[in-house]
Formats: structure tokens, sequence, C-alpha cells
């Protein structure tokens, strides 16, 4: 790919990560372990997990937007730190977003056929973080399908170099 296609798919990428840092910050900000136990009685350990998984969200999605900024803000496009940096936004934060290591949701396969919302939660989850994740799982998605280009090139030219 060119380096104008990179790059505009770069400035893509951030726009769509100042959404969702936006959205993210918002409901973590807003948003208590008071409140949820309140929203919807449950598992208290099981609710800390989901707002700790919500949080290194925000923060994978923080630390790729400054990455993106300071390739954008070089004179020199690099073409290279910019695929690296789109193959991580792939992995840290979209990846992250449908199956997190914390395995408090997960994404239902099955859902591409439905129509569905692909997010299931392991146990039962208040409802303003049901309405979070189905908000943000367009977007997620949309940036997947754009970004497996450089998670599947990305990974050949570092196979190819060694």
């Amino acid at each position: 790919m060119d380096n104008t296609m990179i790059q505009s798919q770069l400035i893509n990428v951030r726009n769509f990560l100042e959404i969702t840092i936006s959205e993210l910050e918002t409901y973590l900000n807003e948003t208590t372990m008071h409140e949820l136990k309140q929203e919807k009685p449950g598992d208290e350990t099981y609710y800390k997990g989901i707002l700790s998984t919500i949080r290194r969200l925000l923060v994978n999605s923080e630390h790729c937007l400054e990455e993106c900024q300071i390739i954008l803000k070089n004179t020199t496009f690099h073409k290279a730190a910019a695929e690296k940096t789109l193959y991580q936004i792939f992995h840290g934060c979209v990846e992250e977003f449908f199956t997190p290591r914390s395995d408090v949701w997960y994404e239902d396969s099955r859902s591409a056929y439905t129509g569905a919302h692909a997010i299931r939660f392991q146990k039962e989850a208040p409802d303003s973080v049901d309405r979070l994740l189905k908000n943000l799982e367009g977007s997620f998605q949309r940036i997947r399908e754009e970004l497996e280009f450089y998670e599947t090139d990305y990974r050949t030219k570092m196979t190819q170099s060694n």
C-alpha cells in the first residue's frame, strides 16, 4: 500500500480512537461500583472485572492514540511505523474489545449470521455496561474489518524478515 492510503487509514483510526476514548472516559468517570450494584444486584467481583476490563481498553486506546498522533505529526511519514501501529491497534484495542483477556465478556461468532450484537457477558451485567458495549461495537467491527489487512500483512513482513 502506498503512503497516502496508510496515512489516511491512520487518520481514520485516530478519529475512531478519539471517539472511543471519549465514550469510555465518560462512562468510567460517571459510573461507580455502588451504582452498578444498584442498577442490577449481582456478583461484585464480576462487576469489578468488567470495570477493570473497560479501564484496560481505555488505557490501550489512549496509548494507541498517542502513537497515531506522533506518527501523523512528523514532517516525514514513516510507513513502517504506521503499519506497526495499525497492527498494535488491531491487537491491543480491537481484539481486546471483542475478546478481553479477563473473559468477562466474549464475542458470539454466530452474531454475524443473526444480525444480533456480538458481545455476550459471562454473567448478568448491568444494563449501562451492556449499552456502552453495544454502542461501541459497530465502530469496533468496522475498524476490525479495515485493519485485518494490516494484521496479516505485518505478520507476513515480520516472518519474511527473520
